[in-house]
């Protein structure tokens, strides 16, 4: 499935994965219990229209990238494993910095939900949206609620143009999106979660810890990821500040990860 064969994951890391951590047979049984047409259908808005960067990189190595069921079903059984110290604590630890009380609350690039559902977990009277370009990660995520009892809505969209009504959330969170977007899209989304925001609402987004990667320059070359080099040269707080977001500020987990936070003013400036 992976198309540079020179990746350090593809070279090492993923016959790895296939021999002592992945269960390829049960993820075939999985995948194949899955009437694709019928679920995606669900999801799929008949107007969507998929940006260049999406089609045009192969994410974690996979031809198609997020649009096809091989990433749909894959993405969990290795993500577990790639965000030490656990998947689980990392997410919380964007969760831990949530210092409002939402009522709505929309995740962007929700992919396979596990961060939506923890939101949902954390604030069950909350209305809580997921929101993915993939229909095939929606799937995913879906079944993943329904399994946890959560009662969640999803929808396929595109975060940098949600469509959503402006001053309709308090809170929007983004967990490893942004190094898989260009920054300009990066800064695009986060122009959208102003919009979307409530005054006085609050952001939070979780992904790879940008001095650290720019200082270790190895770690872009784990995973075929397109858009993570220039990620790491950015700044998620400027580009909150461009964006018209206050009080902005990152906090380092567990050495590899950032979580960033800020908040839609209450009034104009």
């Amino acid at each position: 499935m992976a198309t540079n064969q020179d990746t350090i994951w593809e070279k090492f890391l993923a016959p790895f994965f296939s021999t002592f951590l992945i269960d390829e047979a049960q993820l075939k049984e999985l995948r194949q219990s899955i009437d694709w047409e019928k679920e995606t259908e669900k999801f799929q808005h008949p107007d969507q229209v998929y940006p260049n960067y999406y089609t045009s990189g192969n994410f974690h190595g996979i031809e198609g990238g997020y649009l096809t069921t091989g990433a749909a079903v894959t993405y969990d059984p290795i993500t577990q494993y790639v965000l030490p110290p656990s998947e689980t604590w990392v997410r919380q630890a964007a969760i831990k910095s949530i210092k409002v009380n939402p009522s709505r609350i929309i995740d962007l690039g929700c992919g396979t939900g596990s961060t939506t559902v923890l939101l949902k977990s954390t604030f069950p009277q909350a209305e809580v949206t997921g929101l993915d370009l993939s229909p095939y990660m929606l799937v995913m995520a879906s079944r993943k609620a329904q399994q946890a009892g959560k009662e969640i809505q999803w929808l396929q969209g595109d975060a940098q143009d949600t469509g959503l009504l402006d001053a309709s959330f308090d809170l929007v969170t983004a967990s490893l999106l942004f190094h898989e977007t260009p920054p300009s899209v990066c800064e695009q989304i986060l122009r959208e979660v102003y919009r979307i925001l409530k005054p006085g609402g609050q952001v939070i987004v979780l992904d790879g810890n940008q001095s650290l990667i720019r200082q270790t320059p190895w770690l872009t070359e784990i995973f075929e990821e397109p858009y993570i080099k220039a990620y790491s040269q950015g700044s998620v707080d400027a580009w909150m500040g461009a964006a018209g977001l206050t009080g902005v500020s990152t906090e380092e987990f567990w050495w590899l990860h950032q979580v960033t936070q800020g908040r839609k003013p209450k009034t104009p400036a």
